[in-house]
Formats: structure tokens, C-alpha cells, sequence
């Protein structure tokens, strides 16, 4: 007969929102407990947010729980990346230089607000039966071979008993922290010496200095909408700031930046308001017309560091946790949501294929899951210097133009050989482990190609005899053969 407890779900985030819907839709029935408040009475807490790159595996997960068509309607494709200058340009966005993700115009990610898209998996889940919600409780003791745990609400100590215990709640989960006082329970985490900090561009309504024909040329933005904006190499390639289009015709800005030097949060938040406006204008000089509330924001918002988590097992006693609590990213792939969306989606097909035999796959879920998080984890951190050093450097945009028309070329003859690293991670549900591994030897051959065809090479031919050479010499190199 099966246990009549409830799945005891400890995080009513992205993960653990998600994983409630999809759980009660196979007939558990979930309670789901929350430190934080409903954000849907109080109204969400900007400023830590980073809003987020939707991809092809979160998709894939909110098509299983029915509400992607939902949170796609809110959703904006981005098929490429903007680079800014470090010169002053005007707001024009003349001398921006625009770099697709992939030769497939639908390819994209999709810049989603994290509180928008919280609200609506908490409807979702809400809306779903089986479901009970259960906010401002938190977790100050788990016992994970009973599957109970005791929070903290406004209404006294609470204890609540669960069929299994599941810890979806991130990067300094109360669940995780129970399995590490147990043996042989490996823990790491390992900080970037970069932080966060949140800022923003209105929409041209609330930019009086802002030309009329800017907002007309970008459909009512104040910036290109279709793209991820990105101002690298600041302060000596230690620095950037990246920004997203929301609905609303803003963007949200989030800084990266080392804690020290003199292009570091250490050093310019204790200039004077004065001084930062001179700061920005000189390292971010196209934003001067587009950040009105700069000196307000960057005092505001909290300065917020960046870690990745590495455990193993996930599993202990009957306690499980996955997204954040198992292994928190940091965000320069785009992918932590998306990864933790993964394990949801995974999880309810392999209790699914074991006929809802739930305490039968909490083993092997971790044991197929972990290995991908380790290599989403390596990847997250390798885009973060590609992403801050490498965007501009002539020789890796080269590179990346060889590595596009292999894909264009031979992309459906051969795509297991010829698919780019970033294609598998954004646009398909390839494992994170496979799509590294393939990603690295597409590598080799890209540069044994750009050796064979070098730019100055490229320079001389028209682009679709230099786009036969590559397919040419790729068909050779992929095929084994003599270049």
C-alpha cells in the first residue's frame, strides 16, 4: 500500500516550485515549506535577482508541468550576444558588434525575470492538487532517516513528517547541511573573487535625454532587445556588466566585478556619488544617456558573491536534494535554473518509468546527474573568462566564425561531430557531461581548420568560397582523413 505521507519539500523557489507541480501530477501529495513570505502578497524583492537565460532543458521541463506556453508569453529571445566598445559612442548603437549564438535564426535564449517566472510556478503549484504550500517556515532541523523536519514560523515550532525528504532549497540548503554532518559525504564550494551587483536601464519614457528616434529604431527600447548586452573587459579584462530586456522595455544590468583593484566593488563603492558617475562614464561611456538612477541603484542593491557547490552523494537515508542545494553554479552559462529545471524533469520521468516506486530511484537519479552538474559547473566558469576576456580578441571571434560555418555546413550530415559546445548547452537536452566531452573535440578540429584557413586567408575570398574551403577541410578532419 502506498506510504500516505507526503513528499516533504524543503524550498518553494524556481526548483522547488517546478518539482511540486510535476510530482503531484503523478498522485503524490506535496508539501512544500518556504523561509521567505508568499512574494505574491508582499510584492518580489529586486536587487539579487540576475535575470535569467531560459533555455532549451528549462523549456523542456515547464512543457512537462503545462506551463511553458505560459512563461514563454513574457519570455524575450535573445539569438545573440552585443558587444559594447570601452569608447564613447553615441546612443545610437552604432559601433556595438552583434555575435549570434548559432547560424539557426530560432536559436535562442530567453531572458525571463526570476520573480516573475517564481510567481508563476507558485501559481502553477497553487493551482495543482496535492499541493500545500506552506510559507515563512524555516528549516532549522532535518532528520533525514525520518524524513521530518522541524521550522521556525510565526506561529511557534513546527514538525512535519514526510514520506521522503527533498531539499530544494539552494546553495546553503538546511537539507545539504544535515548530509554533511554524516560520513563519507563529500562537500565542496569554491568562490569566485568576483561578486554581483544589479542595476538598471528604464525604458525611454524615463530617459528625457534619450532621442525619440533611438526608442523608434529599437521598437520602444532603449538598447537592441534582441540580444544579451555585454561590456567586457573593463578594468584590464577583470570586469564586465552584462544586460537583459524585460517586457517592460527596461533592461536589468548586473556588474561583475572582482572585490579587488581598482576596477573592484572594494574600491569604487566608496566613491563619492559624484566619482562613480565619472567612473561609469569613462569604463561604460554609451550608458551615460541610459542610466539615470545609476548612483541610487549601485547603492541600494547589495554587492553578492558568486559560488559553486560540489557534493556527492545527493542522497542520504530518506533525503534527497538536487538544483541549487546539490550543486550551485555560477550564472556565466546561463544555465543554473536550466540545470535545476533538468533535474526536476528528470527526476519525475525515472519515477515514472519505476511505476511511482519514488524510494527506488532516489540512487540512481543522483549517481546519473551528478557527473553533468560537475561538467555544467567547469563549463559555467571557462564561459565567465570567455565572456570577460576572450569576446573581443580577434584570433577566438575567428575561431568562433569557423566553428559556426562547420556547424552550418555539416551540422545535420554529422551532428554528434559538429554541433558547437554552446549549441548543445542552450539549444538541446544533450547531457551536460556528453555535450563537454564532444564540445572539446569539436574544439581541436575548429582550430586544426583555422590553421589549414587563416584569417588572412579568409581575407582574400569571398564568403561563400571560404565557406566550401571549411566545409571542405571539416569533412576531411571529422572524417578522419588527411586535411
Amino acid at each position: 500500500m502506498p506510504d500516505p505521507k507526503p513528499i516533504l519539500l524543503v524550498g518553494a523557489g524556481l526548483a522547488g516550485s517546478l518539482l511540486a507541480v510535476l510530482l503531484a501530477k503523478q498522485g503524490f501529495p506535496v508539501v512544500v515549506a518556504e523561509r521567505r513570505g508568499d512574494p505574491r502578497a508582499k510584492g518580489y524583492v529586486g536587487g539579487r535577482s540576475i535575470n535569467l537565460a531560459l533555455s532549451v532543458r528549462g523549456v523542456t521541463a515547464l512543457q512537462a508541468a503545462g506551463i511553458a506556453e505560459q512563461v514563454l508569453a513574457d519570455a524575450l529571445p535573445m539569438p545573440g550576444r552585443i558587444m559594447h566598445p570601452d569608447t564613447l559612442t553615441d546612443a545610437t548603437g552604432e559601433g556595438t558588434v552583434y555575435q549570434p549564438y548559432s547560424q539557426d535564426p530560432d536559436d535562442a535564449i530567453r531572458s525571463v525575470s526570476r520573480g516573475g517566472l517564481n510567481v508563476a510556478l507558485l501559481d502553477a503549484a497553487d493551482q495543482t492538487p496535492g499541493v500545500d504550500i506552506r510559507f515563512e517556515h524555516r528549516c532549522t532541523h532535518v532528520d533525514l532517516e525520518n524524513a521530518t523536519a522541524t521550522f521556525d514560523t510565526p506561529q511557534g515550532e513546527v514538525k512535519i513528517e514526510g514520506r521522503v525528504i527533498m531539499g530544494a532549497d539552494g546553495a546553503f540548503s538546511a537539507v545539504r547541511q544535515a548530509m554533511q554532518t554524516s560520513d563519507r559525504f563529500d562537500y565542496s564550494q569554491q568562490y569566485l573573487e568576483a561578486g554581483y551587483k544589479e542595476l538598471h536601464i528604464p525604458a525611454p519614457a524615463d530617459l528625457p535625454d534619450l532621442s525619440k528616434g533611438v526608442s523608434e529604431k529599437f521598437d520602444g527600447y532603449a538598447m537592441d532587445s534582441k540580444g544579451l548586452h555585454i561590456w567586457a573587459g573593463r578594468g584590464g579584462g577583470a570586469s564586465m556588466m552584462i544586460a537583459l530586456p524585460n517586457p517592460d522595455k527596461s533592461f536589468t544590468c548586473t556588474l561583475f566585478w572582482p572585490y579587488a583593484g581598482t576596477h573592484g566593488f572594494d574600491a569604487v563603492e566608496p566613491l563619492s556619488d559624484k566619482a562613480l558617475r565619472l567612473f561609469f562614464d569613462e569604463h561604460y561611456p554609451d550608458t551615460r544617456w541610459l542610466m539615470p538612477t545609476l548612483v541610487e541603484d549601485f547603492r541600494a542593491n547589495p554587492t553578492s558573491s558568486l559560488v559553486t557547490v560540489r557534493c556527492r552523494p545527493w542522497r542520504r537515508g530518506r533525503g534527497l536534494i538536487l538544483g541549487d542545494a546539490a550543486h550551485a553554479i555560477v550564472p556565466f552559462f546561463g544555465q543554473g535554473m536550466n540545470a535545476a529545471f533538468e533535474d526536476c524533469r528528470v527526476l519525475s520521468e525515472m519515477i515514472a518509468e519505476a511505476n511511482g516506486d519514488l524510494e527506488s530511484v532516489m540512487d540512481p537519479f543522483w549517481r546519473a546527474r551528478v557527473d553533468n552538474a560537475n561538467a555544467i559547473a567547469d563549463m559555467a566558469i571557462a564561459n565567465f573568462v570567455e565572456m570577460r576576456e576572450k569576446v573581443a580578441d580577434e584570433a577566438f571571434l575567428y575561431h568562433k566564425r569557423v566553428e559556426q560555418a562547420v556547424h552550418a555546413q555539416l551540422g545535420e550530415e554529422m551532428p554528434e561531430r559538429a554541433t558547437p559546445l554552446y549549441n548543445m548547452v542552450s539549444f538541446t537536452n544533450v547531457p551536460y557531461a556528453d555535450a563537454l566531452r564532444r564540445g572539446r573535440e569539436l574544439d581541436k578540429t575548429i582550430a586544426r581548420i583555422a590553421s589549414l584557413v587563416p584569417p588572412e586567408r579568409a581575407e582574400s575570398m569571398d564568403e561563400a568560397s571560404w565557406r566550401e574551403l571549411i566545409a571542405d577541410h571539416a569533412r576531411r578532419v571529422l572524417g578522419g582523413q588527411p586535411a
